[in-house]
């Protein structure tokens, strides 16, 4: 912005076009492409498994050779109590690879799906893949307490982010390509083809239409179909055939049962959530650096590994936690005691693996958590209500979908991927009820789920509704007009108009001392008034309840906005802080909007 005097007002150009979509592909394109990511990422979760059951073998068993069963508890590691270097040394290799290489593979990975999905114009570096690979399979292999559904995700993400941008996508088609790799990844680790659609749809896409839908499902079918082929077609799970009783048949203390399980989960995923951020916030506080402060981490899982071993055989708590979660469903595990401090165990070391800088999902985590803590309040409750027929595996078989459910958000995801798992329908009436009281509770105790609560603290907010339409993911910036007029305070339309062809149209923002005053938008007749009263100040015109947002807002929280306040434009700003008239950058005007939406729909 320039100016010549300071009576006169402030034009603001621009010589940076705004980014625009470069290449649209027709539906069927899109289609086949999404086939090919949804192939890839099934191969990506096979190699994936490979990979850590090489790692684990090493680092655990001793032994070189990739098969491993992760729904088998092994025993005691050959390394005895040394292996409490296991997760140690593979923890410094992880923070080595993610810092030099990857910063987005840290953690648990979905929370950096979600920024690129939202703030990012959908792009994901390719080299995301190979390293979230490297690091994750080496996290959980070695020990750490984190999930291998999170890599996938991100991993099949990144490769249909890179594969969008290697072709010159458009940001829309480029977020579902992104998203179908996501839903291919769970569907191929958990062999969830439904649950894995509609993960991407619950957690990651902003619009649901056949444009979107379409290609989501043929590549979570072919990454299903592959995983079947190369793995085998049995559920992540062997569960008991007879659970539940039949839906007519559900009585009231079944439901009171169903209903205090889901509020306990409801619970214990504020628990999980609270603590995932105290150990993010306060391990880079310790003393030392990065890798001094990821031997603190690990050190402490290896200690509760070693502890676990001498009392009870297994050291439980490390890597993805399967074997615990088939034991509680074959019934091998049912004393309450060691239930309830498997829970309080597997969430410190979880949380303490994440906030140390391991890389891991934490949906297999929830399912383990779900699994322990529903096993251990079905032995309590029998003793208060005899007649619920509430059993241990399937109070740890709802107890799973509600701390999922409640802990990601992803509720109808948790319900669909655990009917998938079990294959009864008997359990759909309980789990619904479980899921839908957690999952309010958890919003009443925390408003954000386990994946948008990291995003929360950069200050990018993820819509909640996820009818939202592709075009409202766009930041502010990306649609502003950046032509405007910055008039000060007491100015004449004469002073303003001057600078101006009556044509061009331009919102004027007012400002007195640096602070912003208002706004007068375009198209408020104060064009026309300026012919027959051009001595009339701006000061008659603008509208002092202004409109403001930062420039990487989302024009859904732009509109949002605006309808509240009723305006006609908001003022982009530049910058964290109170926002001064040199920090703004733009405008953005309903016609501003409006190419948005026509632009969204040129396909």
């Amino acid at each position: 912005m320039s100016s010549t005097t300071a009576e006169l007002p402030i034009l603001s150009e621009t010589l940076t076009a705004r980014p625009r979509d470069e290449r649209r592909v027709s539906l069927l394109t899109l289609c086949l492409l999404a086939l090919g990511v949804g192939v890839l990422t099934g191969v990506g979760a096979v190699a994936l498994r490979a990979l850590i059951g090489l790692i684990h073998n090493v680092m655990i068993n001793g032994v070189f050779k990739i098969a491993y069963d992760a729904n088998i508890l092994e025993g005691p590691s050959r390394w005895g109590n040394w292996v409490i270097f296991s997760p140690i040394l593979g923890g410094l290799v992880v923070v080595y690879l993610v810092a030099r290489f990857a910063p987005e593979a840290k953690g648990h990975g979905v929370p950096e799906v979600m920024d690129a999905v939202f703030y990012k114009r959908g792009n994901i570096r390719g080299v995301v893949a190979l390293i979230k690979s490297l690091a994750s399979a080496l996290s959980i292999g070695s020990g750490a307490s984190v999930g291998r559904e999170g890599p996938i995700i991100q991993i099949g993400s990144a490769l249909g982010s890179a594969f969008s941008q290697a072709i010159g996508l458009s940001t829309g088609q480029k977020i579902t390509l992104l998203s179908a790799g996501a839903g291919a990844g769970i569907a191929a680790t958990f062999n969830t083809p439904l649950g894995g659609v509609l993960f991407a749809i619950e957690i990651l896409l902003p619009e649901v239409s056949n444009r979107t839908f379409l290609p989501v499902v043929i590549a979570t079918g072919a990454a299903t179909l592959l995983g079947r082929i190369l793995i085998g077609p049995s559920p992540a799970f062997t569960v008991p055939e007879v659970l539940f009783p039949s839906a007519s048949s559900f009585g009231v203390e079944e439901a009171i049962a169903f209903v205090c399980l889901g509020a306990l989960c409801g619970v214990a995923s504020w628990a999980f959530i609270r603590l995932l951020v105290f150990m993010e916030d306060g391990f880079p506080k310790l003393p030392g650096n990065i890798y001094t402060q990821n031997i603190i981490g690990m050190a402490l899982v290896g200690l509760m590994m070693i502890g676990l071993t001498h009392a009870f055989g297994h050291s439980y708590v490390d890597g993805v936690g399967y074997g615990v979660i088939q034991s509680i469903l074959d019934q091998g595990m049912t004393a309450t005691n060691l239930l309830v401090l498997l829970f309080v165990l597997k969430l410190l070391a979880t949380t303490i693996s994440l906030g140390c800088g391991a890389s891991g999902g934490i949906f297999s985590p929830s399912l383990f958590l779900g699994a322990t803590l529903g096993a251990a309040f079905a032995s309590l409750a029998a003793l208060v209500l005899p007649n619920a027929g509430l059993t241990l595996p399937s109070a740890a078989i709802v107890g799973m979908a509600a701390m999922v459910g409640a802990s990601t958000g992803g509720v109808m995801t948790a319900i669909i991927m655990v009917f998938e798992m079990t294959r009864d329908y008997a359990i759909i009436v309980p789990v619904i009820v479980a899921v839908a009281v957690a999952a309010g509770v958890r919003r009443a105790l925390i408003p954000e789920t386990i994946y948008t609560v990291k995003l929360r603290h950069r200050g990018h907010r993820i819509p909640k509704e996820r009818h939202v339409n592709l075009y409202l993911v766009q930041q502010a910036q990306e649609i502003m007009e950046r032509r405007f007029i910055l008039a000060k305070a007491g100015s004449t339309l004469r002073a303003c108009m001057g600078w101006e062809d009556v044509d061009d149209l331009r919102a004027i923002i007012v400002e007195d001392g640096g602070r912003i005053v208002g706004l007068i938008p375009p198209r408020s007749g104060l064009w026309r008034e300026s012919a027959n009263n051009p001595n009339r100040l701006v000061d008659d015109f603008v509208e002092k309840r202004a409109v403001v947002c930062r420039d990487v807002d989302l024009l859904s929280l732009v509109l949002a906005r605006l309808r509240r306040h009723r305006a006609g434009a908001a003022i982009v700003f530049k910058g964290k802080h109170r926002p001064r008239a040199a920090d703004v950058v733009g405008v953005i005007t309903k016609r501003a909007i409006a190419d948005a939406v026509i632009d969204n729909y040129a396909d």
